[in-house]
């Protein structure tokens, strides 16, 4: 039920976040142009407009995961059973980096000098993506998935890394303490 919320939230945040994002003109292009002419350093605004572009990338990321799994259940395409197995063990796992992500942007929105947060979210981005180019390599999946592995790609690294990662890094006003784990039933932590 919690996952579900998160999901939701996700989604409704995305969605008040394209309306206002629509004033500015931060798309893909601006920030790689940033990164290319190496002023790696960003106003505040930019920083919330970064955040909600790979917000944008996520909710695409989660859309592309649904049908990816309507695509294996339904029988849309002919994968032998253990195939579809090894499919959806996958792409439970991206579900789990989609949602980690969400959780540190929200935590990265709250806080945005958190250096924990800031990799974690930087690594599941990463892993997102490479996930998503292997899904690419399949002929079935290849038109679903589409050019967001690479998109994907493109907004972990170069865009966060050099923007974000890299200057909050070298920073001194960085929260390098770990978010506290929750504890499991039986009183340790995870």
């Amino acid at each position: 039920m919690k996952k579900w919320r998160m999901v939701c939230s996700l989604i409704i945040s995305f969605s008040l976040s394209v309306s206002l994002a629509f004033g500015e003109d931060y798309e893909l292009q601006y920030f790689l142009g940033k990164v290319s002419s190496k002023h790696y350093d960003l106003s505040k605004k930019e920083r919330s407009e970064l955040l909600i572009r790979i917000e944008g990338v996520l909710e695409h990321a989660l859309q592309v995961h649904g049908r990816l799994v309507q695509i294996i259940q339904g029988g849309e395409t002919e994968i032998p059973y253990r195939e579809g197995r090894f499919w959806m063990s996958k792409l439970e796992k991206d579900k789990e980096l989609i949602e980690s992500a969400a959780q540190q942007l929200k935590l990265l929105r709250e806080r945005p000098t958190h250096l924990v947060a800031s990799i974690e979210l930087y690594k599941a981005m990463k892993d997102l993506s490479s996930d998503y180019n292997i899904c690419n390599n399949m002929p079935s999946f290849a038109a679903c998935v589409g050019d967001l592995a690479p998109e994907m790609e493109l907004w972990a690294d170069p865009i966060f890394y050099k923007l974000h990662l890299l200057p909050l890094a070298q920073s001194k006003d960085v929260e390098p303490k770990p978010v506290p784990r929750k504890a499991n039933s039986k009183g340790k932590r995870s």
